[in-house]
């Protein structure tokens, strides 16, 4: 008894120790979605602040594709001695398995929740070309110009949102596959498709300058930076609405040590004012950084959440 007192002693003590020392290399990062996109330029902007703290950068490995399905795969096939972690969007860590039949990896056990650093906030938005101020002008139009004004939004839970208010409101619109912020800003812009819901920070320029015109956003409290734009919430929606995130996790199995100590200093990183206005609240994203338990948590309702809308919105698995 007294030995295996002492192995599981020394076991712990290597444990701490080795967390301590960590990280004695560079940290591989990789992300479901391209070169440019939020999580990478994220990722990036936060291993510049990793770097000067612990002398070790943050590697980023862009894996994209297969609908956010390649880089779950990789994330989940990593080693997880805490020298790769990861960035997945909500599509990879809740969406996917309720949108297809399978997937090449398991969302709840192959992964370790590290933090939520934020909600990205979505704003609806028209081209300011079709002369509208709000939903019930843009129904309107849509009526007098009937089966020819499209949109495009990214989520399940963003379509959900423009179906349900398109019945309600009788509005007439053609909903077009969301290709990429840079080819939906396009769209705005030329008047291709002149209705859009997705990442406020993809067109916030454009909101200055005037040629876009918002709407509404998704969050819970209005955007500072365009405060005077309602939620959907106090336009009266009711209806069930997730948000849109990039959460940090690790391989399944990733020391419990390290995972505390990458989610202890990204939380030090985000509460820094400097960062925090100038890398997230300027660039339209909610910072949050949660605790693993609590992101952990999170993560078990959202996906109960988003099975109800996925359900809701009557998409079959394929």
């Amino acid at each position: 008894m007294r030995t295996l007192l002492v192995a599981t002693a020394l076991a712990a003590t290597a444990a701490m120790a080795s967390a301590q020392e960590f990280p004695t290399k560079p940290i591989r990062v990789l992300t479901a979605t391209s070169a440019g996109g939020t999580s990478d330029i994220f990722m990036r902007v936060l291993g510049d602040e990793v770097q000067k703290r612990w002398g070790q950068p943050l590697i980023v490995e862009n894996r994209p594709g297969g609908s956010m399905n390649i880089g779950g795969k990789a994330c989940a096939e990593a080693p997880n001695d805490g020298y790769t972690i990861c960035i997945l969007p909500v599509e990879t860590l809740v969406y996917n398995q309720f949108v297809f039949k399978s997937l090449p990896f398991n969302p709840e056990k192959d992964f370790e929740p590290i933090t939520n650093p934020f909600f990205n906030t979505q704003g609806l938005v028209v081209s300011s070309a079709l002369g509208v101020n709000s939903l019930a002008e843009l129904a309107a139009l849509s009526k007098a110009k009937a089966g020819t004004l499209s949109y495009t939004a990214p989520s399940v839970a963003l379509q959900v949102f423009m179906e349900s208010w398109k019945k309600e409101a009788a509005a007439d619109l053609v909903r077009v596959p969301f290709k990429g912020g840079g080819d939906a800003v396009n769209g705005l812009l030329t008047g291709s498709t002149p209705v859009a819901f997705f990442g406020l920070g993809n067109f916030l320029p454009h909101i200055q300058s005037g040629k876009v015109k918002a709407l509404a956003v998704d969050g819970d409290q209005r955007s500072p930076l365009i405060p005077d734009v309602p939620t959907l919430r106090e336009l009266g929606y009711k209806g069930n609405l997730t948000r849109v995130y990039f959460g940090i996790v690790a391989p399944a199995g990733t020391p419990k040590t390290v995972i505390a100590k990458l989610a202890s200093e990204f939380a030090r990183i985000g509460a820094d004012p400097t960062f925090r206005q100038k890398r997230l609240i300027d660039a339209a994203l909610e910072p949050v950084f949660d605790t693993p338990e609590a992101f952990a948590d999170f993560l078990k309702k959202d996906r109960i959440a988003s099975e109800r809308i996925v359900k809701e919105a009557g998409a079959e698995a394929h």
